[in-house]
């Protein structure tokens, strides 16, 4: 098979992406309509991304947050989106670059979507943006997602040793 030059897997990755980040800043310009909330996975330990180290001992690779009645002082920009959230009665702001979210699920209409951030592939960079200390954006470069084949590869080798259980999102709803 011919080698995709164009990329089409990262291009794809970041068309997707950008369906979260409109969604988000709809939400910032005219708050959640109806019913509509979000769950948002990310990578906590993905470049830029930033928790407090009280969540980050909780989360130490990943974790899930809901944006639905309880949140505060959503910001999107060009590469993240920044929100505080209260855990355990605490307020804490989190930084989630668009790049380290795994998943974005929108119960209400049943709509999903899943990334793999921070995949390496044969040393092809793609321009990332790394957030500092003071929440300011600077561009670096990180390494672009896998190949197709080299996905499905490495998922099969996952599968074959991980023995995590995946959890429909409808157990945790009211019934």
């Amino acid at each position: 098979m011919p080698e995709d030059l164009m990329r089409y897997d990262v291009l794809a990755q970041h068309a997707l992406r950008s369906v979260v980040k409109l969604a988000l800043q709809r939400v910032v310009r005219d708050g959640l309509p109806g019913e509509h909330h979000f769950f948002i996975s990310f990578d906590t330990n993905y470049p830029g991304a930033s928790v407090s180290s009280r969540i980050k001992a909780k989360y130490p690779d990943d974790m899930t947050i809901v944006l639905q009645h309880q949140f505060t002082d959503l910001n999107v920009f060009d590469k993240y989106f920044e929100v505080q959230l209260s855990f355990d009665n605490i307020s804490e702001r989190l930084v989630v670059p668009f790049a380290s979210i795994k998943g974005f699920f929108d119960p209400t209409v049943q709509f999903g979507l899943q990334f793999e951030p921070g995949a390496l592939d044969d040393g092809q960079d793609v321009e990332s943006t790394d957030i500092d200390s003071t929440g300011d954006a600077q561009d670096t470069d990180v390494p672009a997602p896998l190949s197709s084949s080299a996905n499905d590869q490495a998922s099969a080798a996952k599968a074959s040793n991980d023995d995590t259980t995946v959890v429909s999102l409808d157990a945790f709803r009211k019934k």
